[in-house]
């Protein structure tokens, strides 16, 4: 008897799960319309084996991903490891809107378990245009993310789009429309999807730093507040002095995310004020506003967020809000 295997979709909303009004419309649509089990029934008709696997959908959320907040990030963290410690389960996709998946995925990163990232795939997978459109990219990308499921190997989140295969703490989304509109920093691409199949550039994806490094709490009261800022010419320290004066609805600021010039400058207006936020209290990292490359050298210790790493400034603010909350473990 053939016992089949499950690959479990999780739909998140997002543009592969958008509809427009017209098909030739790719910009003017309504993201997160079609339910998980209907985007799947569409795109993988006839693609598996039905003697060998089986497919669960599972809607988690459903919405446009510039709208996502920490308690759907969290609720999906949950329900992936919920599947991935099924014994049935061969792996897991998740359907995500691309506006913040590079965060999303860093999210995963950061808060699956390492014995499970390590064990089975989680792919994550998403589309530019709309399901409704005349040539929706969506269809393909999905079956991709379910033949890297297939393929076994990979370990760690990873992000499937435009034929590609790349890491979740690499990927980054550098165009605004293109089909092909992530890229990998620091690394490359992990690997290629042609006709089924995966390609890997290396033997396989393997495990980054800080996999599974922080355990969610069930539902947390507050989650920090960290905010982004950014260092460029005749830069003002206002906005500095006023998020450690404003108290709003969410309490007062608990992080700052610095994303400095070059390897780590800070204009010398900024200094100040960001050395008064430590004073206070509040945490402060510094990453590079450059797409590509780690802080490097001497001096940075303790201000430079991740240090020999690279990650975007919305990354950092991820794992900055993660350590506010969590312990980090050993």
């Amino acid at each position: 008897m053939v016992v089949k295997r499950e690959i479990v979709v999780l739909g998140m909303g997002g543009t592969i799960a958008g509809r427009a009004s017209r098909a030739s419309d790719n910009v003017g649509y309504v993201a997160g319309e079609v339910p998980v089990d209907v985007l799947v029934n569409e795109c993988l008709a006839g693609s598996l084996d039905p003697m060998a696997w089986q497919v669960l959908c599972e809607q988690v959320v459903q919405k446009d991903s510039k709208d996502m907040v920490f308690d759907d990030w969290a609720l999906l963290a949950q329900r992936v490891a919920h599947h991935l410690r099924r014994a049935e389960v061969a792996g897991v996709v998740v359907t995500h809107g691309t506006d913040t998946l590079e965060e999303g995925a860093y999210f995963l990163h950061l808060t699956i378990p390492q014995d499970l990232q390590q064990a089975k795939p989680l792919v994550m997978t998403c589309a530019m245009r709309p399901a409704s459109a005349l040539a929706p990219d969506g269809p393909q990308n999905l079956r991709d993310a379910v033949a890297a499921v297939q393929d076994g190997r990979a370990a760690g989140v990873v992000v499937v789009c435009g034929g590609e295969v790349h890491a979740a703490t690499r990927v980054r989304k550098t165009h605004t429309y293109s089909t092909r509109a992530f890229a990998s920093v620091g690394g490359g691409v992990l690997g290629y999807v042609e006709e089924g199949c995966v390609r890997w550039c290396d033997a396989c994806a393997t495990l980054l730093p800080g996999a599974g490094a922080h355990v969610l709490p069930e539902r947390p009261a507050r989650w920090p507040r960290v905010e982004v800022l950014l260092s460029y010419s005749e830069a003002s320290a206002d906005l500095i002095d006023a998020l450690l004066a404003y108290q709003g609805p969410n309490g007062a600021v608990d992080g700052l995310v610095l994303a400095a010039t070059g390897n780590g400058t800070v204009h010398s207006a900024l200094e100040p004020a960001l050395g008064n936020a430590q004073r206070r209290g509040v945490r402060v990292a510094l990453v590079s506003r450059c797409a590509d490359g780690a802080l490097v050298g001497a001096g940075l210790e303790g201000r430079a967020f991740a240090l020999g790493q690279v990650v975007s400034p919305y990354q950092a603010r991820i794992a900055l809000v993660l350590q506010l909350l969590t312990p980090s473990k050993p």
